[in-house]
Parts: structure tokens; C-alpha cells; sequence
């Protein structure tokens, strides 16, 4: 399952040092976490519930009211946050951090007094249902930042999302009960049967679980705790200051041009302009600077290194030799003559591509089959997983006919050898009514994929057997531990091959094809949310099911939330929804590419360069190479040479991205943090997450008020100064 946690989905380094990025590009969440495994194994086994302080209080039902309600209000500055990062860049982070430790902070002063409900003790239990309701509250913005704008970007769906909200809702609502209910079963396998075996540490979960524990670790553990939210809560003020600041002086205070600025100091020479206009300026995205000292080195090189060999090498070359091409971005003034765009998406099949286009392919690819190279080399798991499927319906069907007084030798003999099965595995610390009972999850998986199939065909066009397709897809790409971009590209390219020749025209291909996309990478993403609030439970000794049930009120309010959210920021800024606007505040690069990817499949007059084509194929080829290599070469004495790698799912995100801004800004962090970890690593371990979770909340939190200045006629556009920006354009 994915876990920055890369749903970028996830891109895993799979090293010693295991660095994830969670989360997604595009509608790809990040909840990225740098854990030192090997040091934190020294001292702890993760594979079995962490051992508590002594002095915490026995919890005897940790999911209260005071619990969930923080958590969910916690969740919610995330999901309004994620909606303005994710149109943004691309990327969207998980809550689960960020309500850690700002709901230990908020619950820890409420617990001192003696108002009923508020007061009384709090634990570390309690702290993971603020964190599993923060997550659920938190999570769905993806689908907001990629698929559902590309619709209406493609003129595939007609209207604004304002008057089309109630129509909205229900892809949250099925992706959101779909995803909390398919994945409740498979609890036990991933964090219990399969965990230890091969070796699903949920690296962003684990932090989590590791974290709390430590807060509540007596004394120090208060103090520890104090410092971190100390630390959040000023990172967190800061960003969002410094971005509502930086709206009334974008080219200062937010996006420092530097070759813009040689261009004007110069005498508007064209060479600076050249590298300008291939992206090469810095942002002080407090966003991506916080992503960036989570990542760790490994990862943070990789995107660098893939920003380089796309934005410096791979593009200027083909537009070199003709193979594609640029567009001005300013006509009339002659000063800005040099100053192109090389990622424009609109007009495809009617013109010669841009360099985005033409890398967006192998960035794809390399995603797809990195993807299910690393799915498929865990043969054992999917073999193991069918077993224990079989086994389970073995004992079942055993079990009722045994009762009718029928018996089967074959039925009862796979009954019998799954109890054998299990006396290998640890056994399940939770007892069996602390489980997600089999009445509701199943009762519940039935109606919500009845629901999805009347309303996906009533208000989306779907045919019923399209949208199971997407669910089944929605369920295989949850099995991944890799980022969820390759479940939404993926899952096109499927839809594509499945509306072809079936009668629909363009415009209903492309929005079957952006909606089911939705709807699988959608549910995978809520899946993956779950199962990693599942891991932290396992390690903290909380109930799974009260885990459920917190995650599943957090995701009521983000069904409702999100849509809103969407809504809000596309009344603000209706370039948002203009394939062809020029110079807007959002780049949205996740629209854009889920819109190329849908015109790419379904339109006859939009095709894949045959060039790019050729060298997505050469690349996904030695990508696959080197996941077998990495995992049956490099083992044993050998695995330690694994953190040399590139990462390729990070260098294949370069690929996607408009330009090398972000890449740049996280590759600022990692340093940041490898210079602060050689100058006092007990100081990065006490403040480093705090600090990164409160730079990416504070600047979400920044850019949701920057919607409203937008509306009240008060923004930056209108009040402050464009001074250092290109042609006064930033």
C-alpha cells in the first residue's frame, strides 16, 4: 500500500535509511518521512506494539468527543490547506503529523481541568484517535488538484463547480466509504501476517506512533512534547505570515528571479532570459522547504538530478533540434522577446508539443512500471495474500455447512491447515471485538459499490461495470507501496483502452476517463490513509476499530469540506478551470497532466511523440532493471550499497513537473537538514518534523486566505507590487 508519505504517492528508497514519499503528484498525496531504521531497531522491535511508560494511565476508551472533534478541526486546516498546495504544485501531505502533535498540545491543557467531557487524562491511545481523525478530515483533496479540474479544463463537463456541488460530493462520498471499507480486512495481513516478512514499516506511521509515545514518556516526554509544539506552532505562524505577506510582494518576498534580474541589470541581454525561461528561479515556498527536510538526501538528489536532466538537458535539446517547441510569453514588448514557456499542454495534436509534453510520457511510464515491478517482485506477498483469501472463505463455507450438518474433506482440510498457518504469525494484539466487525465493513462495501454504480451512471455517464473496474483497480493499487501517481495514470490508461470504440464521443471518453481515474486513485489514497493509521494503533495498542470509526467521522466533514474547498478557490481564481489562461496564480501541473494524459487516450488527433515514446520504453526498461537488481542482487552484505540508487520514482516526478521550482525548494531542505543533523542530531530529532509539518500547514493555511483576499477585491494583485518579477508576471 502506498504510504509523505509518496502516495506523489509513495517513492520508497527501500534503503537501510528507509526514505518514503507519501503521497502523491498531482492528486498524489506527500507525507514524507525520513526514518532512520536501522538506528531505531537497535533499540526497538517495530514489528510488535511499542512498550508504554509505566506511569500512563490505563485507557479504558480513548475515542472521546474532545478526541475526534480536534482532531477533526486539526484534519480540516490540512484539507483547506492541501486544496491550495495541490493547485499549486502539484502535491498534496498528509494530517497525520500535524495532529500528532498539535492535538497533544490542545488536548494535553484541556486534560488539566475539571470540565466534564474536556478534562480528565490523556494518553497516548487518545493521541492516535486525534490523529486517525485528522487524517480522515485531512485526506480526498487530491482528486480536487488533478482529475475533477482537468474535466472542466477539457470542457468535458460543462458549468462551474459552484453550481454543480451537490453533483460533486458524491465522488467524495464514494471514494471516501469505498476506500474505509474495502481496506478494513486486510488490517491483519499488512501490519500483522506479511509485516515483519518484508519488512512494510509504513516509515510516515511508524514516525507517528514513535512520536506520540514520546510525548507522553513521563516528564521528559512532557517536555520533549512542549518543545515540539513550541516549534510547529512558530514554523507554522511564520509560513502562514510569510505567504499572505508575500501576495503583496510576490517578486521579494515569495519568487526570487535571478535571471530576471541579470536581464534587466544588463540592458535586457537574451541569454538570462533563455535559463529563465526553462524555470530556473528560487522560491521560498515554506511548503516545499518543509517536504524537502523530510525527504532526506537520497530522494531530495533524485528529484534534483531528474529536474536537471529534464529542465536543462532532455528540453533544450529538443528544442534545439526542432522536435518541439516554445511559445512567448509576453508578444508586444521587445524587451521580453527571449522569455518562452516550455510547458504549455493546450493545443495538443494541432501543433508541435512543448518539452513537458514530450517528457511527460516517460515520466509516466517510469512511474507505471516502477511501480508494478516493485508489486510484482513481492510475489510472496501476492501469493501468500491469495492463500490466505482462500483459506479464509475455506473456513467460512466449512463452518456453514457444518452447522447444516454437511461435510466437505477438501473445505475442512484448507479450514484446518489455515489455523496451522497461523501459529507463525504474532498473534493479533487486538481482540476480536476491538475488529472492524465483518457485518459492517462488508454490509457497507456492498451498498457503497451498489451507490457508486446508480450515481456514477445517473450523473457521470458511467456505464456499471466501468465503475467496478475502477473499484477493483481502486482496490489492486492499494496492495502498492508505491506512489499512487501510477494509480491514477495507470487506471487512464485502462479507462482509455476500455472507452475505445464503445461508442462514446470525446468529450464522454475524456470525462469516464477522468472521473474513474478519480475514483480508483481516490480510494487507494483513503486505503493507504487507513492502513497507516492502522499501523500507528498497532504500535500504540489502540482499538482498530475505534481507529475506524475516528477516521471515518474525519472523512464525513472532508466529503463536504474538500468540494467546498474546490469551490472556493475556483471562484477566486477562474483561471483555475482555462486550459488557456495565461499567467495565472496556479500552474495546477497535476490538472494539466491528468488533462494531456485523458486527450492522449481518447482524442484520435492527440498523440504520443514517437521519439518520447522510444525513450519512455528505454527508461521504464532500465528501471525495471534495477528494482530486480536492487531486490535479489543487492542483499545481504550487499543491501547497504542500496542507498546509492537513484530513486527513480522521484527522478520520473521531475519529469511530470512544469519546471524544477519545487525540486528546487525541497532539494534547499534536505541540505538544510543534512547540515543540521551534522551540527546536533538530537536537535533535528527533537524539532526537525515539527518544524517541516508547520511550514507545509502554515503556507496551505497562507494560500486559503489568499482565496478570500481574492474575492473581497483585496489581494495582492490589486493592493501590491509586482517589482522583480518577469515582464511583471510572477
Amino acid at each position: 500500500m502506498a504510504s509523505p508519505e509518496a502516495r506523489p504517492a509513495e517513492v520508497a528508497d527501500n534503503m537501510e535509511k528507509k526514505t518514503v514519499v507519501v503521497g502523491k503528484e498531482g492528486d498524489e498525496k506527500v507525507n514524507i518521512v525520513d526514518v532512520d531504521v536501522q538506528a531505531v531497531e537497535e533499540d526497538l522491535d517495530l514489528y510488535v506494539p511499542l512498550k508504554m511508560e509505566g506511569s500512563i494511565a490505563d485507557e479504558h476508551d480513548p475515542l472521546t468527543a474532545r478526541a475526534v472533534i480536534v482532531g477533526i478541526v486539526l484534519g480540516s486546516l490540512v484539507n483547506a490547506s492541501n486544496l491550495y498546495l495541490g493547485l499549486k504544485t502539484g502535491f498534496t501531505f498528509a494530517a497525520s503529523m500535524f495532529g500528532a502533535i498539535f492535538g497533544y498540545g490542545i488536548i494535553k491543557l484541556a486534560s488539566k481541568t475539571t470540565i466534564p467531557i474536556i478534562g480528565g487524562s490523556f494518553g497516548p491511545q487518545e493521541n492516535s484517535i486525534v490523529q486517525a481523525a485528522a487524517q480522515g478530515a485531512g485526506g480526498i483533496a487530491g482528486i480536487f488538484v488533478a482529475g475533477i479540474p482537468a474535466m472542466y479544463q477539457l470542457h468535458a463537463q460543462v458549468g462551474v463547480p459552484r453550481d454543480q456541488f451537490g453533483a460533486i460530493i458524491t465522488i467524495t462520498l464514494v471514494c471516501s466509504f469505498f476506500g474505509l471499507f474495502f481496506v478494513a480486512p486486510l488490517r491483519k495481513f499488512f501490519i500483522i501476517q506479511v509485516g515483519r516478512e518484508l519488512k512494510l514499516l509504513f516509515p510516515t506511521a511508524t514516525a507517528v506512533a514513535l512520536t506520540i509515545r514520546s510525548m507522553h514518556a513521563g516528564a521528559t516526554g512532557a517536555r520533549e512534547a512542549l518543545s515540539k509544539l513550541k516549534a510547529l506552532s512558530l514554523s507554522f505562524t511564520a509560513a502562514l505570515v510569510q505567504r499572505v505577506a508575500s501576495y503583496y510582494a510576490v517578486g521579494i518576498l515569495y519568487d526570487w528571479h535571478f535571471f530576471t534580474w541579470i536581464h534587466i541589470w544588463s540592458g535586457y541581454t537574451s541569454w538570462a532570459m533563455n535559463i529563465e525561461s526553462w524555470g530556473w528561479w528560487f522560491e521560498w515556498t515554506p511548503a516545499f522547504i518543509g517536504s524537502g527536510i523530510l525527504i532526506g538526501m537520497n530522494s531530495a538528489l533524485s528529484m534534483f538530478g531528474g529536474a536537471v536532466l529534464a529542465w536543462a538537458i532532455i528540453g533544450p535539446l529538443l528544442v534545439h533540434y526542432g522536435e518541439c517547441i516554445g511559445k512567448h510569453q509576453v508578444e508586444d514588448d521587445p524587451r521580453w522577446a527571449d522569455w518562452y514557456s516550455f510547458a504549455s499542454l493546450s493545443n495538443l495534436g494541432h501543433e508541435t508539443p512543448s518539452p513537458r509534453y514530450w517528457l511527460l510520457w516517460p515520466g509516466v511510464l517510469i512511474m507505471v512500471v516502477t511501480s508494478i515491478a516493485e508489486l510484482f517482485v513481492q510475489y510472496k506477498v501476492i501469493g501468500y495474500a491469495g492463500k490466505v483469501v482462500w483459506q479464509k472463505m475455506c473456513v467460512n463455507i466449512n463452518t456453514v455447512l457444518t452447522k447444516h450438518g454437511k461435510y466437505s474433506t477438501y473445505l475442512a482440510a484448507h479450514a484446518e491447515r489455515e489455523v496451522k498457518a497461523s501459529e507463525n504469525i504474532i498473534e493479533d494484539p487486538a481482540p476480536p471485538h476491538e475488529q472492524v466487525p465483518l457485518w459492517l465493513w462488508t454490509t457497507g462495501l456492498v451498498v457503497t459499490v451498489a451507490a457508486a454504480m446508480v450515481i456514477f451512471a445517473l450523473q457521470w455517464g458511467m456505464h456499471p461495470g466501468l465503475t467496478v473496474l475502477a473499484c477493483v483497480l481502486g482496490v489492486m493499487f492499494s496492495f502498492d507501496n508505491t506512489p499512487l501517481t501510477a494509480a491514477s495514470k495507470a487506471s487512464q490508461l485502462v479507462f482509455g483502452a476500455a472507452t475505445k470504440n464503445n461508442g462514446f464521443t470525446v468529450k464522454d471518453a475524456q470525462r469516464v476517463n477522468l472521473v474513474a481515474g478519480g475514483l480508483a486513485s481516490g480510494a487507494a489514497d483513503v486505503a493507504f490513509s487507513l492502513t497507516s493509521d492502522f499501523r500507528t494503533g498497532f504500535l500504540l495498542g489502540t482499538s482498530p476499530v475505534k481507529q475506524w470509526y475516528a477516521q471515518g467521522l474525519g472523512s464525513i466533514v472532508s466529503i463536504f469540506l474538500a468540494p467546498g474547498m474546490f469551490v472556493l478557490f475556483t471562484t477566486a481564481y477562474p483561471c483555475i478551470l482555462d486550459a488557456s489562461a495565461e499567467h495565472c496564480a496556479f500552474a495546477v501541473p497535476s490538472v494539466s497532466a491528468w488533462a494531456a494524459v485523458a486527450q492522449a487516450v481518447t482524442d484520435p488527433d492527440v498523440s504520443i511523440p514517437l521519439t518520447s515514446g522510444i525513450f519512455s520504453i528505454v527508461m521504464a526498461v532500465f528501471c525495471v532493471g534495477q528494482v530486480i537488481f536492487r531486490h535479489f542482487y543487492l542483499v545481504g552484505e550487499r543491501e547497504k550499497y542500496r542507498q546509492y540508487l537513484p530513486n527513480w520514482g522521484a527522478v520520473a516526478l521531475s519529469f511530470v513537473l512544469p519546471n524544477p521550482v519545487f525540486t528546487t525548494a525541497a532539494m534547499f531542505g534536505a541540505t538544510v537538514a543534512w547540515g543540521w543533523k551534522k551540527w546536533n542530531i538530537k536537535s533535528f530529532d527533537l524539532y526537525g518534523y515539527a518544524v517541516a509539518a508547520g511550514f507545509i500547514a502554515g503556507e496551505g493555511l497562507g494560500g486559503v486566505i489568499g482565496a478570500v483576499l481574492q474575492i473581497a477585491g483585496v489581494s495582492g494583485d490589486v493592493l501590491g507590487t509586482t517589482a522583480g518579477c518577469p515582464a511583471g508576471y510572477c
